[in-house]
């Protein structure tokens, strides 16, 4: 049965090619961007089966219109991907406060206010999927992207506290956590601070670090997130790519050694 998906950031990238393989296969899109020409081919292919629509995600009064618009224009929106975002570079002392509140404002607030505009509608359907776009490093860090990894890990908690608030409206909620991917995140749409020379190391061992093979390909994800949308019961936590999961089982293998090393101390800090 053909759905209704909103998607948010269709610009380019995961956004742009999800929205195409939503419509290839017959479902109803709403597509926004900020700049509507980047959608004019996807219009002219698939006409009233998309909506298109100009939004900045961090207008939330623009974000409620739009909502509003989709329902009054397709009568009910099954699946809201939050995918709107992009990455900062740069080390955390390098990070000016203008940058570090941009990134928080579009990763964060601009996903918060798009899950409080669709919700009233979900909550009426009885049903809903709501899909935000985390990220693997919303779970583990990597050096010179700290607030992104930062705006991520609110994402994580957010979502999961959403998830078990809403559950019993008949609304599920799934975080899609990709590896690395050869979208334009790491290019033109991302931004990177003003370099303090003492971070030079760091980012030529970061960028050591990185293979070819780190990267996959964003048109494979296409079977993936169609699989997600049409789940009965989709998870909680979703990855996109072979490098994520065994770089978290790593990660967490660490912390939990961590933890056990430290439990009497964690204990006897209760007082009782």
């Amino acid at each position: 049965m053909a759905k209704t998906i909103f998607i948010t950031g269709a610009s380019r990238g995961f956004g742009k090619i999800w929205a195409e393989a939503f419509l290839k296969r017959g479902d109803q899109v709403v597509a926004t961007a900020r700049d509507l020409s980047t959608l004019s081919d996807l219009v002219s292919t698939y006409g009233d089966q998309i909506l298109p629509i100009k939004l900045d995600v961090n207008d939330r009064a623009a974000d409620f219109d739009a909502v509003k618009k989709a329902k009054d224009h397709f009568g009910r929106i099954d699946v809201l991907i939050n995918n709107a975002g992009y990455g900062l570079f740069g080390a955390i002392e390098e990070t000016s406060e203008k940058e570090a509140r941009d990134q928080i404002e579009t990763n964060v607030f601009g996903l918060l206010w798009m899950t409080q505009a669709v919700l009233p509608v979900m909550r009426e359907q009885g049903s809903g999927h709501i899909i935000q776009v985390s990220s693997v490093l919303g779970i583990a860090t990597l050096p010179v992207l700290g607030i992104y990894n930062a705006s991520k890990f609110a994402v994580e908690g957010l979502s999961e506290t959403l998830a078990t608030e809403v559950k019993g409206f008949g609304i599920n909620v799934t975080l899609v956590e990709p590896n690395g991917f050869d979208t334009d995140w790491a290019g033109g749409s991302a931004i990177r601070t003003e370099t303090i020379s003492a971070y030079d190391g760091v980012k030529e061992a970061f960028n050591a670090g990185l293979t070819e093979d780190s990267f996959g390909v964003p048109a494979a994800t296409v079977d993936a997130i169609l699989k997600l949308v049409d789940a009965e019961q989709p998870p909680l936590r979703y990855f996109l790519g072979k490098v994520a999961l065994p770089w978290v089982k790593q990660v967490y293998a660490e912390r939990l050694a961590s933890w056990e090393d430290w439990k009497d101390v964690a204990i006897a800090a209760h007082g009782k």
